[in-house]
């Protein structure tokens, strides 16, 4: 059931909801206080050894070095640890052992995104930031496509839940995910690592470092990774889904030991792969079409058969590449650090759209490259040993050059041909054809009627969509937090953050499809169109009158006129009368069922006379919050923080004017055939909540507990639309929700842990959605239930160590859209007269989670670990998403999810 209660009122009422949650660590910090007055410890033979497990691991959450359990913040780490026993080689597999994270791969290699609490956007359009930032080594990542490489030496990734705008100089209003890799050593070391799994599958990575003199140590690192394709294409004959990417990076620290240091960062990572493979979910009327022009698609019945069809590889071709420079100096109580960073992602893609090994769609491609500079400046420190401060100045420019182009195949013609008399039941067809014999040609109607040759124009091979778009960014933010001790054990944290943001952008794209430049409503066809409703309208009274309960064939109604010459003359009169009052009436076109093949109207270039191109936010963002700490062990808090992200840019073929510009443009003499409105960019996301945790600490047992009440004003929803992306601000969307994690430690040799997420989202308000209005429903993508359950042992065996490991990974059934923006019924113009199809037709398509991971490792203590391990042992298979098919209208496509993977690895550190 969708809450709606709202406000601080609303989230006291609903802590009371996370009672019992607390009252599950409430003897735990009963027994933490005992242990504080007797001194006592559960393992006393572990008594002052640094421990990095549990809530004892350090984080830099708060940018600077403290224990999980120091932090008032929402977060959660996984080591290195966890991250080679599990086999988690990028960001993408990170979800399996964090509850609040979801993670969705789409159309490419570089569509990868990030969710957290059911927050996110912007992986599959380059026009957008994304909800969820990403930073590696405090180097900020605009896009996902720069952050899903291997990483070596990563000690650790944190997730941070919530608007995070006073710690990080680019806000992110959703969360942020921070991963931290090890820096260079003075001491001589390394390690080498070999993989080799199912689907021939091998990973390989080294890693070196040591000092080059007192002061400056350097490391370098390699890796490549392939595999062989999750999915057998039976069209081409070969496989999608493959791996095949590599990387290099390398570092240098300079260290005076005392107060200065460097570390300089350059890497390189390539990926070239054959992806992403995609599978009919449900067959639509084009679906016969296809097969009619000899194409194959897969079984609606057998999504997970492992199997696709295309007439061509779709191939990814990225490249990332950047150097950073983090500088640190340190002066009394003070630390001064500034963070430079030049980064560039350039990303080719060509895809088989149609997702059939018809030639209907060649090709579907994107150039896209991205240039990022960032700067980053922090000064911290403490004062009168009360007041721990935090003070920055953060400024990126960036920008983005993307060139597409969608083009027809040699088959499309023909396919088009059967569309069309599908979808006029037979009444019409492009050109003569012994199809449909009785159907009227169009391209002869239309030729005849405008003045000009049609004949042999419609959907012809190389016709489409040429597109350009530019995007120059550019952002300041000053921000700060200040934490200040109260009395002994209280801290009050207050922090602020102001963004400005500046956009400026630009739209250019060539349509050459002929058909699409078709204005059915034009005057020229008013004969024609009048002519057609006469007929329809003869037919069905003549049907009518025969009680067929259909339309009548024209050898009936040449029976009937025959035999009933009176009735037939008044059904004659009203048919022509019928005609003449609507042949100019938009919504009684009888051409109408075709404007879904009008796949790629006429586009309106931005600038022009009344869209400028140019956008510019600014926003002041703080932070609230009241830290206690109970006992040594156990922390208590409560924080309001707000939250911001700038206007993002579409950039897709589904950028259209603004409603509000409709008369402007129109007077300005721009308007151009079908040209339908929407949005060329979305408005900035607003983001607060509020939060309440307890953290508890024991040698025995570690637990985080939060409630909270989180909302996005204004949340930029991305849609496919098949075609291109809507891009469009929902009203509100807020989730409440309730977070625990805990770490136990029976032994000194078992950890157990837990984590469970419980989410209460919900549309407060969206009535502009690619489906019209959905305000008061339940957003796609977000499970109500998250559990991750596992186990770790670690036994004496020999010269080392016998570690078997066990991960289990569920969240409840969710909806995977909110609706299939094809099946809603629009009106000539575009907008939506009747979204609820939509809406039903995306209800029978839900997703469920069963990840089971395991892993026996040995590790010998010369250096040497051996590791058998297997990801989503159960083989569970859903479907990551689905989507209105391209250019098959109302059929249904998904994106399988990887099968069952299993390997060995053989690790040596030195």
């Amino acid at each position: 059931m969708t809450s709606k209660t709202a406000g601080t009122a609303g989230f006291a009422r609903k802590c009371l909801c996370g009672a019992a949650a607390i009252a599950l660590i409430a003897p735990v910090a009963a027994m933490a206080q005992d242990e504080a007055e007797t001194g006592q410890d559960i393992y006393p033979e572990e008594a002052g050894e640094e421990s990095n497990q549990g809530n004892a691991i350090i984080v830099t959450a708060t940018k600077r070095e403290q224990t999980l359990q120091e932090v008032p913040v929402a977060v959660s780490v996984t080591s290195g640890e966890t991250l080679e026993r599990d086999q988690i080689r990028d960001i993408r597999d990170l979800e399996t052992v964090q509850p609040s994270l979801t993670v969705g791969q789409r159309q490419s290699s570089a569509n990868t995104g990030f969710f957290i609490r059911g927050f996110g956007n912007g992986a599959n359009n380059a026009g957008i930031e994304p909800s969820v930032g990403v930073f590696i080594d405090g180097v900020y990542r605009s896009r996902t496509a720069s952050s899903i490489s291997d990483l070596p030496n990563v000690q650790r990734i944190e997730v941070l839940r919530g608007p995070q705008s006073t710690l990080f100089g680019k806000n992110a209003s959703a969360g942020v995910i921070s991963v931290t890799t090890e820096e260079p050593q003075f001491d001589l070391g390394g390690s080498a690592e070999l993989t080799y799994g199912n689907y021939d599958a091998i990973v390989a990575r080294a890693y070196v470092t040591g000092p080059l003199s007192e002061n400056v140590a350097a490391s370098i690192a390699g890796g490549l990774n392939k595999r062989d394709g999750f999915f057998d294409d039976l069209g081409t004959g070969n496989e999608s889904n493959n791996r095949d990417r590599w990387y290099t990076r390398g570092q240098v620290l300079i260290d005076n030991g005392v107060d200065l240091s460097l570390r300089i960062i350059a890497d390189y990572d390539s990926i070239d792969e054959v992806c992403c493979g995609v599978v009919n979910v449900q067959n639509g009327p084009a679906t016969a079409a296809v097969l009619g022009v000899g194409g194959r698609v897969t079984d609606p019945n057998d999504p997970f058969a492992d199997v696709i069809y295309s007439n061509f590889d779709s191939t990814n071709d990225i490249e990332n590449r950047g150097i950073s420079g983090q500088l640190d100096y340190e002066f009394g109580d003070f630390t001064f650090t500034s963070i430079t960073a030049s980064r560039t992602t350039e990303s080719v893609t060509f895809q088989d759209s149609d997702f059939t090994s018809a030639d209907l769609i060649y090709p579907n491609s994107q150039d896209l490259e991205i240039d990022t500079f960032t700067q980053e400046f922090r000064l911290s420190g403490t004062v009168a040993d009360r007041v721990d401060f935090l003070l920055g100045a953060f400024y990126i420019n960036e920008d983005v050059q993307q060139y597409n182009q969608l083009l027809y195949g040699e088959d499309f013609r023909n396919y088009a041909n059967l569309l069309v008399t599908n979808l006029s039941g037979g009444a019409f067809s492009l050109f003569p054809t012994p199809v449909a014999p009785g159907a009227t040609p169009l391209e002869q109607v239309f030729s005849a009627s405008f003045g000009q040759n049609f004949v042999g124009t419609f959907f012809n091979d190389g016709q489409g969509f040429t597109e350009e778009y530019t995007l120059d960014s550019e952002a300041y933010s000053l921000f700060g937090q200040l934490d200040f001790e109260v009395v002994d054990g209280l801290v009050l944290t207050l922090g602020g953050n102001y963004t400005d943001d500046s956009k400026t952008f630009t739209q250019e794209a060539t349509s050459t499809d002929v058909f699409s430049s078709i204005d059915f409503n034009a005057p020229q066809l008013a004969p024609f169109r009048q002519q057609v409703l006469f007929q329809g309208a003869l037919a069905q009274g003549v049907g009518n009158a025969l009680m067929l309960g259909r339309s009548a064939t024209a050898a009936e109604i040449g029976a009937f006129a025959a035999q009933n010459m009176a009735a037939f003359g008044q059904i004659q009169a009203g048919a022509q009368q019928f005609a003449a009052a609507n042949v100019n009436n938009p919504l009684a076109n009888p051409l109408n069922p075709l404007r879904s093949l009008q796949f790629l109207p006429p586009f309106l270039g931005v600038p022009n006379a009344v869209e400028d191109g140019e956008i510019n936010d600014d926003n002041f963002s703080y932070t609230v919050r009241l830290a206690y700490d109970v006992t040594p062990d156990v922390n208590i808090y409560a924080s309001y923080a707000t939250g911001f992200k700038a206007s993002s840019v579409n950039l897709s073929r589904d950028a259209r004017p603004a409603p509000s510009d409709r008369e402007a443009i129109l007077a300005a003499g721009l308007g151009l055939p079908n040209l339908s409105f929407g949005s060329r960019f979305a408005g900035p996301e607003e983001s607060r909540v509020m939060e309440a945790g307890i953290k508890a600490n024991l040698d025995y047992f570690s637990a985080n507990l939060t409630v909270f009440d989180q909302e996005i004003e204004g949340f930029q929803s991305n849609i496919f639309t098949g075609s291109g992306f809507v891009l469009a601000n929902a009203g509100s969307q807020s989730t409440w929700g309730v977070e625990f994690e805990s770490t136990i430690f029976p032994t000194p040799d078992l950890t157990l842990n837990a984590a469970v997420t419980y989410l209460d989202p919900t549309f407060d308000s969206f009535e502009q959605s690619a489906q019209g209005d959905i305000s008061g429903t339940r957003p796609s993508f977000i499970p109500e239930w998250t559990v991750i359950v596992g186990a770790q042992y670690e036994a004496d065996v020999g010269s080392g160590l016998l570690i078997p490991r066990v991960n289990y990974y569920w969240s409840s059934e969710t909806q995977l859209v909110e609706g299939l923006p094809a099946f809603a019924v629009r009106g000539p113009d575009g907008t939506i007269v009747d979204g609820q199809p939509a809406i039903d037709a995306g209800l029978p398509f839900t997703s469920q989670i069963d990840n089971l991971t395991a892993s026996l490792t040995y590790e010998c203590d010369c250096g040497f670990a051996l590791s058998v391990w297997g990801r989503n042992l159960t083989d569970d298979r859903y479907l990551g998403t689905v989507f209105d098919t391209p250019a098959q209208p109302r059929s249904v496509s998904g994106y399988p999810n990887d099968p069952r993977t299993y390997g060995v690895t053989g690790r040596f550190r030195w």
